[in-house]
Parts: C-alpha cells; structure tokens; sequence
C-alpha cells in the first residue's frame, strides 16, 4: 500500500526549457564523469558501443578527485571478502542488501587489480605491495590509496587519461535537464544544456537508446556539506521527473570530521579524511577528553553515523559549535608524507595539525540511497540505467562503510556495462517531455540557500516529526519572489528545481521512517525498531489529474519484486 502526498504544481514536472536545437546520435549516453560514469564510459566504449560522456563541469571535475581516503576491498594478507561483507553489513545497520553487498566486496579486488593495470598508481609498502590503512567501521586494513591523501585525485587522473585516449567523445559544462523517451516509454537519450561556447552551446540532445546515471551525490541540498558545487542531485532529480523509483533517500550519511571554519560556514567544507583517524587521531573536546572512548568497541574508528551522533551529543551537551582532532602525536614527517593534502589545507586556513588540534563538525557527505537499481544497474525505466553515489543499489544501507563508495562505483559500472551490451535495444523515435504549465513555474536562484537552510534545520543530523513538517511546509511553499518577473529558465534555476525536488522527496520518506537507524535519526522516535525498521522505503512520482503525487512504500529488500526490467 503506498502513501500518496500531493505535491505543488511545477514541482515534478520536467524543467521549462527550450526545445533542443542541436543533437548527437549515440549507443549510450554516460552522464557524470567520475569513478563510476568513466568506467562505465570506458566499458561501454571498449565493447564497441558509440558512446559519448556528458559531464557538468571539465571531465575531472566530479565528486570522485575529492576523495581522499582510499578504495576499501580485501587485498591484504588475512584479509577476505567474507570479513569486508562482514563489515560493511554492521555499517548497513540491518539494511543492506546481502546480494549486492556480496556482489561489491567478491569482484572489488580484481576491479581494483584492473584499475592499476590502467594506469592507476597506489601507495606502496617496504616490501612492494599496496600499504592498506583503517577506517571507521573496517576491523582489517583495507583501504587502498594514492599521494598520501589523494586517492580520488589519481583515480580520476588515471580514467581520465585513458577515456582522452580512447577517443570517447565528451560534452563538458553540460547540465543534463530530462530524459527522452520512444514511444514506448522506455529511454532515448538525455536533453542537456551546454554553458558557455564550444562546438555545442544551449539547449541540445544526446539520442541513444541506453541512459547512465552517474552523476554524483546530492550533498548541496545542505548548507553545509564535503560535496562539490556540483552535487546538487541531478541525476535522482531527473530520474524522479522521468518515472523511475527512487530508495533510501532518507540515509544521508553526515562525515564526522569536516574541518569547522566557523557558524557561518557554508557550501562545501574541507575534509579531514577518516584516514587520520585510522592512523591514530583521537576525537576530543576543548578540555582535551577523548569522549569516544567507552561508546563504541571501536572507539574513533566506530561507523560513521555512530561517531557523527556522538559528537552532535557532546557539541549539545557543551554548548559549543565544534570538537577536535587530535593528531599532534603524527609529527611533522608522518603529516608531510601521509597527509600532505590534508596538511596543507588545514594551514591554508590557519591551522596547523602537527602543533594543534584541528577543530571539526559534521557535515552532509554521502548519499546511502539515490535511483533504485538491480544488480546490473538497470533502473525502473528500461533503458535507464545508474551507478555511484547516484545510485541505491542496496550496498550501504542505513550507513555507508567508509571507503566503499569508490569501490562500488567501479564495481557496478562494470556490471552496467555488460548489462548494456546485453541488453542493446534498437531506440525508437524520441519523445520530447512537455514541462508542466500553470504552476509557479521556476525558483529564482537565490531560493537556493533557502532550501539548503530549511534542509539543514529540518532534516539534518538531527530530525523529529516537527522539524520534518516544517521543512516540507516550507518546501511546498516556496514561490518565484516577483511574480511581475519569473525566475528564467538557466542552469542555475535548473539546479535550483533539482534540489528542491529531492529535498522534497527525502523530507518526505524521513517523515515515514519513525525510527532512529543508521545515519537516519529521529530525536522522536530515538530507538531502533528491528520489527518494522528492516525496510527499504521506494518513492515514486505520479501523474495526478491536478499535478503530482509523491507515492511512498516499503519493501523488504532493494531488489525489484518480479526480477530486473529487461527492455
């Protein structure tokens, strides 16, 4: 039985743009340009498919080069798939998928082995093979990386290089706005729009009869977040407006220990990676006390979501904005070789780790949920297909395990690619989607922050029934300022509608989850509730004779009831 709540007018309705004036003719349009849309680029490209990457900024401008832990799989000595499942099911908080959390950490490996055939270079150990660091939540050292701290960075160096030298045809500083369907319903390729002059400019359209995903996460619905300015959720967004159902949207991961620059800080906010504390950082507080000590068996290195709640507990308990990392102990030649990124950062604004503690605070990081995928990546629209951060293939759960999120990427692009050359359907003619008339129309962009704000006080860290109301009241309400002047249709309008949309839907599925789970916490309802919790909560839009309906329901399992869609 599915929930239905009434959405405003122009809210769900595909974005007011012109029509395309230009097109490309392709066997798969690949939208984002990071571990996971690369590689699937590549494999795409590599089966003989004509294949062309559209991505929003230049081609290594994703979420991926600001990673900087490293790539969780079972490479070290003692080390076995079966303990990195072990693992990442405890982070999932009874939610994962066991299927695709099997699937990630038995293929991880070799996808990582193939990775450096690539091109890829990883810090080595003394003796010649990978140095493997901890992180939250991993009992074995497991975690890959490159430059110390710059694991993301020579990832997408690497893939980058390899898709300039495959030839792949690329459209940068594009904003990918809705997707064409055939006759049939089922995907035909992606409207886009192109910023600024090149070969392609405004409103265009890849035509291609399979459509991947990959777009990133949706950290910039808050104020505060580790994400890009590219983060706002276009891919979900997109994939909402198109029909495909959406999953555990209400899992958004808060990292523990971004750097603090103070209560008026917003946008995106550096990282101090969870690295330094798998290499011996103690969480404190301004007296000095290591206050994870007794919460968790783990201590600093507990989940994520346990770490971030503890330190939202003392930062109330105390009265102040922020706690402290401490990691003086390191030195000054352990910081310059492990953490240079890191290091210099920190100095950059006024800090210096190797003789201070580095004052942090949560922060929106990961998406645990986004477009709900089978095995092979194919979403509920046939043809449609995600992977990444965009992506619920079911592998997080209530809370990602850190550094599993490249490692997914790479591992269900791989699978997304096969899955197209499976697949390879014939695409009839495409379908231009008809933006809704009538309604508000778009937000100006400065409702921007509006929506952040209303997100970071509603449905944060922290979140209650009230708190959830007042963000969706406040959501629905928003309106174009000037009505003698509407907002004009741009790419920042655009990103505007997309955050706004996906705020909306997650406001909605954390109302239904009346439970505190994983990264999910209701002040309200502050227990764990194993009898009705274990769920996945899928969210759909729906044509309503008057506009939209969000419809809401629950499943035991991320898998699609009747098998994958199969065009």
């Amino acid at each position: 039985m599915s929930a239905l709540t009434a959405l405003p007018a122009g809210i769900a309705g595909p974005l007011p743009a012109p029509a395309p004036g230009w097109a490309i003719e392709a066997d798969v349009v690949v939208v984002g340009s990071g571990v996971a849309g690369l590689t699937a680029a590549l494999r795409c490209a590599a089966a003989g498919r004509r294949t062309v990457i559209v991505t929003k900024a230049r081609l290594d401008d994703g979420s991926t080069r600001w990673a900087q832990g490293g790539i969780a799989a079972a490479l070290g000595e003692g080390d076995s798939p079966e303990q990195h499942l072990a693992d990442t099911l405890v982070a999932g908080a009874g939610v994962c998928d066991e299927r695709a959390v099997r699937t990630l950490v038995t293929e991880g490996p070799a996808a990582v082995r193939r990775l450096i055939a690539l091109g890829a270079t990883f810090d080595t150990a003394p003796d010649g093979g990978l140095s493997l660091t901890r992180e939250g939540g991993h009992h074995r050292r497991r975690i890959a990386h490159a430059g110390g701290d710059a694991t993301g960075a020579e990832i997408s160096r690497a893939l980058v290089a390899a898709v300039r030298s495959a030839g792949i045809e690329t459209v940068e500083n594009a904003l990918a706005l809705d997707l064409l369907k055939d006759v049939n319903g089922r995907a035909a390729g992606v409207t886009l729009h192109v910023m600024g002059e090149g070969r392609h400019d405004g409103v265009g359209a890849v035509r291609a009869p399979a459509v991947v995903l990959a777009t990133g996460g949706m950290g910039q619905v808050y104020s505060s977040t580790t994400n890009p300015a590219v983060a706002t959720g276009d891919g979900v967004a997109l994939a909402l407006r198109a029909g495909a159902e959406v999953s555990d949207l209400e899992f958004v991961q808060f990292h523990p220990t971004p750097l603090f620059l103070g209560p008026q800080a917003e946008g995106q906010q550096p990282l101090i990676s969870e690295a330094v504390r798998g290499e011996g950082a103690h969480l404190v507080d301004a007296a000095g006390v290591r206050f994870m000590l007794g919460a968790h068996e783990l201590a600093e290195l507990a989940p994520r979501d346990i770490v971030a709640k503890a330190i939202t507990r003392r930062m109330a308990e105390q009265g102040t904005d922020h706690m402290f990392l401490d990691a003086r102990h390191f030195g000054a030649a352990m910081w310059q070789r492990r953490f240079p990124t890191i290091l210099a950062t920190c100095r950059s604004h006024g800090i210096d780790p190797v003789t201070e503690p580095i004052p942090v605070a949560p922060a929106a990081h990961h998406a645990s949920g986004g477009v709900r995928t089978d095995l092979a990546g194919r979403t509920t629209v046939p043809g449609l297909y995600a992977c990444g951060e965009t992506a619920c293939t079911g592998v997080h759960g209530a809370n990602r395990l850190a550094s599993n999120s490249l490692l997914e990427g790479l591992v269900f692009a791989e699978r997304i690619a096969e899955a197209v050359v499976a697949d390879a359907p014939a695409a009839g003619e495409p379908v231009l989607p008809s933006p809704a008339t009538g309604g508000p129309g778009l937000l100006p962009p400065e409702a921007r922050l509006t929506i952040q704000r209303l997100m970071t006080a509603g449905a944060g860290v922290l979140r209650s029934a009230a708190s959830l109301a007042g963000a969706a009241a406040a959501l629905d309400a928003l309106t174009c300022d000037d009505d003698r002047k509407p907002a004009e249709p741009g790419a920042d309008t655009w990103e505007t509608a997309n955050l706004r949309l996906v705020a909306r839907v997650l406001v909605s599925v954390a109302q239904s989850r009346t439970e505190t789970r994983g990264c999910h916490w209701r002040e309200d309802h502050p227990e764990r509730n194993d009898a009705r919790g274990r769920c996945h909560q899928i969210a759909a839009l729906r044509a309503s004779a008057d506009g939209h309906q969000l419809a809401v329901h629950t499943t035991e399992s991320t898998a699609f009831p009747d098998g994958p869609v199969v065009p």
